[in-house]
């Protein structure tokens, strides 16, 4: 088969609530005629990034051509995982003309390009580009680093220390593997931010790299599907902090699973996360909660301290009206029994 013939995929990277699912809430929604597949590849073993997308589904990206991989890390599970989902969305009828794949805020882009010269894909299916998503406030502040300044302080004095932590490295090697750059959330930085998270982003990339900016989620899908980019055979020039290694740890990020009984009020809730993740360093939250005489479900998503809430769709008899909650947190910081009493204090239940 001709590169031409082969399924072209996207892959969609990027720091931790950057905006992924947003951006593929609106390419679902805007599909210009192709037959998608989504692939969401969760952190933790609550799919809510999956259960978000397939309420969005449409005849172009039915329910079934989405997927999700909740077993780790994509580029940690590449055979058990990857491969076979792969194998499986191809297998439709009618087959997708185009596959998104949307990685955890962890995954390293880079071994996952290798994996698309699997033997059993190679010929079927190619790498149409590599989209990685910026969150211009959190670029722009340094929140991709434990303490920015402090490291940047220590390289400037002694070329040969290189402290920097996961996070930052995440964020290299994402901004390193891609082809163009969304920077989202620029409402929220202001001029003044977004033109530091330019730099920085320019700083970082390996190569001049395109930088469009875009607020929840609306671009044009012309301006990043359709790139032709065949990254999986342009590997070498996508330079990682990984190079070498046959694989990477996560253990120095920890999510914990929380289950939540019924809220009396959703601002007691988030008041709780805010402050949760002010004390205890956290990363990312989501999940879902039940609201007191409320038929509808509430999805929370947070970054940081700023947390997103609203009533996304009505409770199945199946779920029983059960809230949960992923919380992650770099593994030094995170102090389960806290966050656990942060977020299930009796005030905040039914």
């Amino acid at each position: 088969m001709s590169d031409l013939a082969k399924l072209p995929v996207t892959v969609v990277t990027g720091f931790l609530g950057s905006g992924k699912t947003t951006l593929i809430r609106h390419l679902m929604t805007n599909p210009q005629g192709k037959r998608l597949a989504i692939v969401v590849n969760e952190f933790g073993d609550v799919g809510v990034d999956g259960e978000i997308l397939k309420s969005c589904a449409i005849p172009d990206c039915p329910a079934e051509n989405i997927m999700e991989l909740a077993n780790g890390c994509i580029c940690c599970t590449v055979a058990d995982d990857f491969i076979p989902t792969i194998e499986a969305l191809m297998a439709l009828e009618p087959r997708p003309e185009h596959i998104i794949i949307e990685t955890s805020g962890l995954a390293l882009p880079k071994p996952l390009l290798k994996a698309f010269d699997w033997p059993d894909i190679r010929s079927k299916i190619t790498v149409d580009g590599v989209i990685a998503l910026a969150d211009a406030e959190a670029v722009s502040a340094g929140r991709f680093a434990t303490n920015v300044e402090a490291v940047d302080a220590q390289r400037r004095a002694d070329d040969s220390i290189d402290h920097e932590t996961p996070l930052s490295e995440v964020f290299e090697d994402q901004i390193s593997c891609a082809d163009i750059i969304l920077l989202t959330k620029p409402d929220l930085a202001g001029p003044e931010g977004v033109a530091k998270a330019r730099e920085i982003i320019a700083a970082e990339a390996p190569r001049v790299l395109p930088v469009v900016e875009v607020a929840e989620g609306a671009v044009d899908p012309r301006v990043i599907l359709g790139l032709e980019a065949a990254a999986e055979d342009d590997i070498d020039a996508r330079p990682s902090h990984h190079d070498g290694h046959d694989d990477h740890e996560h253990d120095d990020f920890e999510s914990i699973v929380i289950d939540l009984p019924e809220q009396t009020d959703p601002a007691v809730l988030v008041a709780r996360i805010e402050a949760m993740a002010r004390e205890q360093n956290i990363l990312r939250v989501k999940g879902y909660a039940a609201v007191a005489g409320k038929p509808m479900r509430l999805l929370v998503q947070a970054v940081g301290a700023r947390v997103r809430h609203q009533f996304d769709r009505p409770w199945t008899a199946a779920e029983g009206r059960k809230g949960r909650l992923v919380v992650i947190a770099e593994h030094d910081d995170v102090n389960p029994d806290a966050i656990r009493a942060a977020l299930l204090e009796p005030a905040a239940a039914a």
